[in-house]
């Protein structure tokens, strides 16, 4: 087992081993600790909820039938395929999370690419880039935005109506790089594509079981249902049907084992960094105003240089309005899309790449998505002020 664990893996693992040590040795204090680990209780059953389902759903063949289906209305077209494959990777990360989008949509794309003969790697960028910028709308697009609720005190629906237009303003700025960058006629090879051929679903009753399950999911957040609540119940559904139908699929590598760590750990280690001067430091660069513009490049920096979870838990404490909270938001989510573990998402989807064997040109990574974070920041918190 030890052998089968990744670098990343094992930076999960010290950042919670170092977490336990500051607790033990009193950096921490234990009522701080578990203070802290009871506010990310509900956030844990929603990550174990969403990404089980988000598995299930996949193994289900619904995201492969989408895709499949998606490139055979495209009819050949590029510019069609280009709307529509937008469209589907902004969807599933608005309700599904992004790291959905880039460990589950992501293979699915790569594997088209083959079968409609696409060139494989504007299909990739259109999964990273959107699983990051298309993840303002709800609070379950982003753990960022799940770990700001209790301080921004906004249901999901009043998070939207508040995020709506920075979240159209990203998405269309993305699209615009998507075009220009990888998929305008000069930037691939040819003018059509190939139709593929549609495969029969293997299991009618978990395909439908699974594509009720993430309605139900959806309806129950517009209801103002508990996320945590609504995943678990969703998860449930699809895990039965499993049980049921194909058992053999319900594996421990279901449960998101990684993330837990990973969470776990942050929620120990930045408070008590917090205590030893790192919150004088994030004040220092967000200033005394904390301009809206300001707030948002700080995010965004910080997410490319340590990772966005970190880099907004490490904000948070000292960020005085729930406006400068969003502006955060903004920069820890359509942000990280310059270095390539600005994300959890952005380095699972490196990951799926190099399985696929798409090779992605760093250099032209780096500068694309360099002028993306640039572009759609401005805009973005533009848009979040101008609707305030």
């Amino acid at each position: 087992m030890l052998r089968r664990l990744s670098v990343l893996d094992w930076i999960r693992i010290g950042l919670l081993a170092l977490g336990l040590i500051f607790v033990a040795s009193g950096l921490l204090p234990l009522q701080d600790a578990l203070g802290s680990l009871d506010d990310i209780g509900p956030l844990l059953v929603f990550l174990v909820g969403i990404i089980v389902l988000a598995e299930l759903t996949k193994e289900a063949q619904v995201f492969d039938a989408i895709a499949a289906r998606m490139a055979v209305f495209g009819r050949g077209n590029y510019t069609a395929l280009f709307f529509l494959s937008t469209a589907f990777a902004s969807f599933v990360t608005i309700f599904l999370n992004l790291d959905t989008t880039a460990v589950l949509l992501t293979p699915v794309m790569l594997a088209l690419a083959p079968k409609a003969r696409i060139d494989a790697l504007p299909l990739a960028m259109t999964t990273i880039w959107l699983a990051n910028t298309a993840s303002l709308l709800l609070p379950v697009s982003n753990l960022t935005n799940l770990l700001a609720m209790g301080k921004i005190d906004l249901d999901a629906q009043q998070f939207a109506a508040r995020m709506w237009a920075p979240q159209l303003v990203s998405i269309a700025v993305t699209m615009a790089f998507l075009w220009v960058y990888y998929w305008r006629r000069g930037r691939r090879r040819e003018a059509r594509y190939t139709p593929p051929l549609l495969e029969p679903i293997a299991d009618p009753v978990l395909f439908w079981t699974a594509a009720v399950a993430c309605l139900l999911f959806i309806v129950a957040l517009l209801l103002k249902i508990q996320v945590g609540i609504a995943a678990a119940v969703a998860a449930l559904l699809v895990v039965i049907a499993f049980f049921v139908r194909d058992r053999r699929r319900l594996t421990l590598g279901l449960i998101p084992w990684q993330l837990l760590i990973f969470v776990t750990g942050l929620f120990l280690v930045v408070p008590t960094l917090s205590r030893y001067g790192l919150a004088d430091l994030m004040t220092w660069m967000l200033g005394t105003h904390q301009d809206p513009y300001r707030n948002a490049a700080v995010g965004a920096g910080l997410a490319n240089t340590i990772n966005n979870l970190p880099a907004y838990k490490a904000l948070e404490p000292v960020v005085a309005t729930r406006d400068g909270l969003l502006a955060v938001l903004i920069g820890t989510n359509v942000g990280p899309v310059i270095t390539p573990w600005a994300s959890l998402a952005t380095l699972l989807w490196f990951e799926s790449c190099r399985r696929h064997d798409v090779k992605v040109p760093m250099r032209r990574f780096l500068a694309t998505g360099a002028g993306l974070a640039v572009i759609a920041l401005l805009t973005t918190t533009w848009a979040l002020t101008a609707t305030t």
